[in-house]
C-alpha cells in the first residue's frame, strides 16, 4: 500500500490512538506528506517517536490535548489543540469540524465472515468511521477481537496492510511513597459498590491497588488498564451493583502491559464508542459513579487545571469534565487527586495555588466534591468559598501553607 494513493493535498486525516494507533500507516503518511501536499491530521494519545520532532512542514497536527509525545510538539509550537470535552468528539467528526476525509485504524484479524473489530481502540474511532470517506487499515494479527464495538467488513476499507507486532505497552513508573499515601486517602472515601471511573498513569495505578480490599465495585471508564484487570481477578470489581450494564466492565480502549492485552479475554469487558462511554445521558444513570481524576494544579477556589504547564499542553480536558460533572451531579462523588508539590529538590512548587498559573480552568469548582493529596482529603461540597480555601490549604505541602494563607489574607483569590 502507498498511503499517497489515498491521501491528497488538502485532505483531513485522523487515526486511532494509544495501543491501537496504526503506526506503520502513520509513518507512511509522514514519509509521503511532502510529496502529497498540505494535510491536517488529528491524533489522540500517542507514543510514536516519529511525532516528537522534525515533522514535515506540510503536516498540521491537531489533538484534543498534549498527551504522550504530543507534549513535545506543543513545546515546539507544532501542535494545534482543539479544547473540547471527550464526549464532544463524535459530534465534531459528524459535523466535519475535525479532519474526516481519511481514517487510519488498527483492527483485529477478520473472522470467518470477513468481519474485523476495532480491538482495544473503539473509543472515538467507532464514531469517526461513520463519517469518513476513505478508511485504511492495519490488520494486526496480535490485536484481540473485542465485543461491544462495530464489526466492519473488509470491503469497507480502501486498502489494508497486515502486520504481526506486539501492541504498544503502557509506559509507567513504579509508584512511590507519596503515590501510595494519596491512593490510600482516595480509597478511604470510596464506598463498596461504587462504579469507578479513573484515568491512566502511576497515580491511578496506585489508587486501583489501594482498592483491593473493596467489594462489588463496578467499572465504567474511557480506558481500562492492568490495575482494573487485577481488581477483577481478585473479585473486588464484580460490576454486580451497577445501575446499567450490570455484570460487565464498560470501556472505550485498553492501555495495558504486553501480557495485559491477552488477559482481556478472561473477563467480561465490553468496548463501547465515546458516544456511549462519555455520554451525559448514559452517565446520569450511574447513581453509584465515583470519578477519580488527576490535575496539574488546583486553586483555592477548587478550580482544576489539567491542561497547561506554562504555555505547554501536557494534558487535556479529555473525559475529566464529562465524568466529574456526572459524578458530582447525578452520581456519588467527584474526586481530584494530585501530589501536593511538583518539581524536585529545592525547586518544588505547590500544586495547591492561589490562582491557576495556566490561566485555564479545566474542571469547574462546582464539579469537584473532594481534592486529595498525600496530606489528606479536602471535602468541598457544601462549603463556602472561605471554607474551601481553608480546607485546601490544610492538604497543601506544609512548607507552602504560610504563603497560601498570606495570599488568602491579601485576597488574591
Amino acid at each position: 500500500m502507498d498511503v499517497a494513493e489515498f491521501v491528497h493535498a488538502g485532505d483531513g486525516v485522523w487515526w486511532g490512538q494509544g495501543s491501537a494507533e496504526p503506526e506503520p500507516l502513520v509513518n507512511q503518511l509522514l514519509d509521503a506528506v511532502d510529496r502529497i501536499g498540505p494535510v491536517r491530521a488529528f491524533s489522540g494519545l500517542t507514543w510514536n517517536a516519529r511525532l516528537t520532532h522534525d515533522i514535515p512542514d506540510n503536516l498540521t497536527v491537531l489533538s484534543y490535548g498534549g498527551l504522550g509525545v504530543l507534549r513535545k510538539l506543543s513545546r515546539n509550537g507544532r501542535l494545534d489543540v482543539v479544547p473540547c470535552h471527550y464526549s464532544a468528539l463524535p459530534r465534531m467528526f459528524a459535523l466535519g469540524q475535525l479532519p474526516n476525509d481519511v481514517g487510519m485504524i488498527q483492527v483485529s484479524p477478520p473472522d470467518a465472515d470477513g468481519m474485523v473489530t476495532l480491538g482495544v481502540g473503539v473509543d472515538y474511532v467507532a464514531d469517526a468511521v461513520q463519517h469518513t470517506r476513505v478508511l485504511l487499515a492495519e490488520i494486526n494479527h496480535r490485536m484481540p477481537r473485542t465485543i461491544g464495538g462495530p464489526r466492519l467488513p473488509l470491503s469497507r476499507f480502501a486498502a489494508v496492510i497486515e502486520t504481526d507486532r506486539p501492541l504498544r505497552a503502557s509506559p509507567s513508573r513504579p509508584g512511590d511513597d507519596v503515590d501510595m499515601r494519596i491512593a490510600e486517602n482516595v480509597a478511604s472515601i470510596i464506598d463498596d459498590g461504587a462504579t469507578i471511573q479513573i484515568g491512566v498513569g502511576t497515580l491511578p495505578s496506585a489508587v486501583l491497588a489501594a482498592l483491593a480490599g473493596h467489594h462489588d465495585l463496578g467499572f465504567h471508564s474511557g480506558m481500562i488498564t492492568d490495575g482494573v484487570l487485577d481488581l477483577m481477578e481478585k473479585g473486588a470489581i464484580t460490576n454486580a451493583k451497577k445501575e446499567i450494564d450490570p455484570g460487565v466492565a464498560v470501556t472505550g480502549a485498553a492501555l495495558c502491559s504486553g501480557d495485559g492485552y491477552y488477559r482481556l479475554r478472561e473477563f467480561p469487558i465490553v468496548f463501547r464508542p465515546a458516544s456511549y462511554t462519555h455520554a451525559p445521558a448514559v452517565l446520569s444513570h450511574l447513581k453509584s459513579l465515583v470519578s477519580i481524576n488527576s490535575a496539574i494544579e488546583v486553586d483555592l477556589l477548587g478550580q482544576v487545571g489539567a491542561e497547561l504547564a506554562g504555555h505547554v499542553h501536557i494534558g487535556a480536558v479529555g473525559g475529566q469534565v464529562d465524568f466529574s460533572r456526572a459524578a458530582s451531579l447525578t452520581g456519588a462523588r467527584s474526586i481530584i487527586a494530585l501530589r501536593s508539590t511538583r518539581g524536585t529538590g529545592d525547586t518544588t512548587e505547590s500544586t495547591i495555588v492561589p490562582r491557576l498559573s495556566g490561566g485555564v480552568v479545566t474542571t469547574a469548582r462546582v464539579d469537584v466534591d473532594a481534592v486529595v493529596t498525600e496530606h489528606g482529603v479536602a471535602m468541598l461540597t457544601g462549603c463556602t468559598v472561605a471554607e474551601r480555601a481553608a480546607r485546601l490549604i490544610k492538604i497543601a505541602a506544609p512548607e507552602h501553607r504560610e504563603a497560601l494563607e498570606k495570599a488568602l489574607a491579601e485576597q488574591e483569590v
